[in-house]
């Protein structure tokens, strides 16, 4: 099958879809600690999704990682026809590269949505990273790319930086959302929120409060330039 050829793939059920990409960094700078700290993460992201009965029937997950490579580990789908897979660290930071698959990917779905006869949720991109990419990627396209795109609202970016991630990087690609920084490695925090967070849209369609408030969920640090 083509890249991003879903055609061959029937609608498993007609309840409205939210998609969530998560593009993450597994460059060598994320050996150890912080590798093992997000693989709980995402297990215990993955468990909180299953148990609920609505947002299991209407999340679908898509996990990309990137070094020197970028990779999709799991194609966009739901819980209950995935295992998460476990991350390994190593190599470089192609992160401009990445952002961009993982955009191709929620114009490919959704278009695969409407062609199915699914009604869908603005998709969100979670782009998480600890450092900055590799020489030669082209930041201000991307920029230009995410402004445009996050105006005409055709999905929700947001970008979390984690220990020394260049917040410089992550605030000239922002594009709805302000980046935001992560305390320490607090994976299981960050990962218990999104997984509230989806259920909030799925379940009233609104936005992300804890975003766009004052108030801070208690995996972030704060903004930091």
């Amino acid at each position: 099958m083509a890249k991003n050829d879903f055609s061959a793939e029937s609608a498993e059920n007609y309840e409205q879809k939210c998609l969530c990409v998560l593009v993450l960094d597994v460059s060598g700078s994320m050996r150890g600690e912080p590798i093992s700290e997000l693989n709980r993460g995402l297990q215990d992201f993955y468990n909180e999704i299953k148990e609920d009965e609505t947002t299991s029937q209407r999340l679908e997950v898509c996990v990309m990682t990137f070094n020197e490579d970028v990779i999709t580990l799991q194609e966009p789908a739901l819980v209950d026809n995935f295992t998460m897979p476990t991350l390994k660290a190593k190599g470089s930071t192609a992160m401009v590269d990445a952002v961009n698959e993982a955009i191709d990917k929620v114009d490919a779905r959704k278009k695969w949505y409407k062609e199915t006869g699914q009604t869908y949720y603005r998709p969100w991109i979670i782009l998480m990273t600890d450092g900055e990419p590799d020489e030669g990627q082209d930041i201000e396209s991307l920029s230009a790319r995410i402004k445009s795109d996050t105006e005409a609202k055709r999905y929700a970016f947001l970008p979390i930086g984690i220990e020394d991630a260049n917040m410089n990087t992550l605030e000239a690609i922002k594009g709805n959302f302000e980046p935001r920084k992560m305390k320490g490695l607090r994976f299981k925090q960050f990962f218990q929120w999104l997984s509230a967070s989806m259920g909030t849209i799925i379940t009233t369609q609104d936005e992300v409060e804890t975003i766009t408030s004052d108030a801070e969920p208690d995996w972030m640090s704060g903004y930091i330039i």
